[in-house]
């Protein structure tokens, strides 16, 4: 019998039975009624989750996917990265490798986009796009979005991309009242979903955008899959199997409740910051600016990361991230997004103490 190692790293996390469940469920055809069907039955459920009027579009690909997409999709002239950790640097490069302008609004990792810094650099009307992820996974950065958001008021031809990869449904965020133009998550983060699938949603200025920007693509195309959504479908040959796990996730979203569920990753992420101080360590991500579904824990105490997180999993068959990137060792992150609750987030809190 193969022993389970429960996962508690950020992404991909835990999937439950249940959701495993859906997932198997009999394929039906994707250009059939069926399919149809329970597009068009998630898809209230999905705008809601996004807090949008907006079309909500389902992608068979990592968040990477679609965060490529928006940048063949809105830039044009110029686009600023807001890079403050591992993800959100490394749209620098996925813009230059598309082909278009980057410039970096570059901060130490640990810190946060400051909005006066953005404020200057569009002020410059050097750029059309800006790329912006919310929650920065490497590094447990939550960045100043609203904050952020009214900078880009400011600004009404520059259109805004957010990664919202490991905030999505783990906290609240308005995209239509933000003026999000881009909205983009992975399945594999908060949504607790396996993962090699993602959801966006494009504002009417981003479709207008697209609609004069050469050289989308097919596959990645936001008209494309606004013409397809508009009959339920989409423009190729989805992941049938992941949409029927989404259906079965937003049904438990919205039985939970979202103010609920924003409460229960706000308390469990508060259970593990009382563990990081109580346990001597520090946090490496900022206060004030510090995400509610993950901790990255700055390693004060300088124990050996890998050998700790190694004794975890072979004791107590938990498995935590060692640090991520140039901060591997230096830090361990530990999730608590997805079905996470009190007593899962205690569980592995009890079974750390153990292994120091």
């Amino acid at each position: 019998m193969i022993t389970h190692d429960k996962l508690f790293i950020p992404g991909p996390v835990e999937v439950s039975e249940k959701t495993w469940a859906a997932f198997s469920r009999p394929l039906i055809g994707h250009r059939s009624e069926d399919f149809k069907n329970l597009y068009r039955g998630i898809h209230p459920k999905l705008q809601k989750l996004f807090s949008t009027k907006q079309p909500v579009f389902l992608s068979t690909s990592s968040a990477w996917g679609v965060m490529e997409a928006s940048i063949r999709n809105l830039s044009d002239r110029g686009v600023l990265c807001c890079m403050c950790g591992a993800f959100s640097d490394k749209w620098f490069d996925v813009t230059k490798r598309c082909g278009k302008n980057a410039e970096a609004l570059q901060v130490d990792w640990g810190k946060h986009i400051d909005p006066k810094d953005l404020d200057r650099k569009l002020a410059t009307g050097k750029f059309d796009t800006v790329t912006l992820t919310h929650s920065e996974t490497s590094t447990g950065v939550l960045n100043p979005l609203p904050e952020i958001c009214c900078i880009m008021a400011k600004y009404p031809d520059v259109t805004l991309i957010v990664d919202t990869v490991s905030s999505f449904s783990g906290v609240k965020i308005d995209m239509d009242a933000l003026g999000i133009d881009v909205m983009l998550t992975g399945a594999q983060k908060a949504l607790a979903l396996p993962p090699g699938f993602s959801l966006f949603s494009v504002s009417e200025k981003g479709f207008t955008r697209a609609a004069k920007v050469p050289n989308r693509g097919f596959y990645f195309d936001f008209l494309e899959f606004k013409n397809e959504q508009a009959q339920y479908m989409t423009p190729s040959t989805p992941s049938i199997g992941h949409v029927h796990a989404l259906e079965s996730k937003l049904d438990e979203i919205f039985q939970e409740g979202l103010e609920a569920r924003y409460a229960r990753h706000a308390h469990t992420n508060a259970l593990v910051h009382e563990w990081v101080r109580r346990a001597g360590f520090d946090f490496f991500a900022e206060e004030g600016f510090r995400t509610k579904t993950l901790t990255c824990v700055k390693n004060t105490r300088g124990i050996d990361v890998l050998d700790f997180a190694r004794r975890l999993r072979e004791k107590h068959h938990l498995v935590i991230d060692p640090g991520y990137g140039k901060i591997r060792g230096q830090t361990f992150r530990l999730s608590n997004m997805g079905d996470e609750t009190e007593q899962t987030v205690s569980h592995l809190l009890a079974c750390l103490d153990d292994v120091l």
